[in-house]
């Protein structure tokens, strides 16, 4: 077995899905937060775009990202204008692809992590001078520790896992844009079932290391629990 060949899925994995994961859970964050603060005619409707790539099929995801993205589109012409070259079939667009089916996962965590916020405790911090970024930052942030955990380690994990759509957007470009599942894919189509063992054992033990930090304690449950009693 080619050690260079068994670690560069990994390592592209693992890039791809550490910043794929910061970067949706900042979005998932600011708009759940905005979502949770705001009341207008049309937010189901919204709520429900915002989480349809949960129930797509990845690879109609990922033809949606290459009609959007691709260069016979107007954002893809731009982009290519702006950075010198197209964004599909490239590492960012691996990036991209994991970004667009992590986000319903780590939109409605952090859904459910300010909806079980007390709105007394905000409202007593805003009664006492506070404004809201303060608010945001020092009680509602560290009283949802617990969903800003869960919610970035899903969206690492479902960004590590991910096949249809990278597969349509970024391609299987070895060392480039192969990841773990399209390489799994790949070594299964060759008949190549000792890489795929590999490269399966690999996935499913970093898979499940990172589910299994969920099961932590995090300080914001506790802190929550300890003002409630107050």
């Amino acid at each position: 077995m080619n050690w260079h060949d068994f670690w560069s899925p990994i390592r592209l994995s693992l890039q791809i899905a550490l910043l794929s994961s910061v970067v949706v859970l900042i979005l998932g964050v600011a708009t759940a937060w905005w979502m949770s603060k705001r009341r207008f005619r049309g937010k189901i409707m919204l709520e429900t775009v915002l989480i349809l790539p949960l129930v797509l099929p990845p690879t109609v995801v990922g033809f949606l990202l290459l009609i959007v993205l691709g260069r016979k589109s107007w954002v893809g012409q731009a982009i290519e204008w702006l950075f010198n070259a197209p964004v599909i079939f490239s590492w960012w667009a691996a990036v991209i692809a994991a970004v667009v089916v992590s986000f319903p996962l780590v939109y409605q965590t952090m859904k459910n992590g300010f909806a079980s916020i007390d709105p007394e405790l905000e409202n007593a911090a805003r009664s006492s001078g506070a404004n809201e970024w303060k608010v945001f930052r020092f009680i509602t942030l560290p009283l949802t520790f617990h969903s800003l955990g869960t919610a970035f380690i899903l969206g690492f994990a479902r960004g590590l896992g991910e096949f249809g759509a990278t597969l349509m957007i970024a391609g299987n470009i070895p060392g480039k844009t192969q990841t773990i599942p399209t390489a799994i894919y790949v070594a299964v189509d060759a008949g190549n079932t000792t890489m795929a063992w590999a490269w399966t054992c690999a996935i499913i033990i970093i898979s499940f290391l990172m589910l299994l930090l969920t099961g932590n304690r995090y300080p914001g449950v506790e802190a929550q629990a300890a003002v409630k009693k107050k």
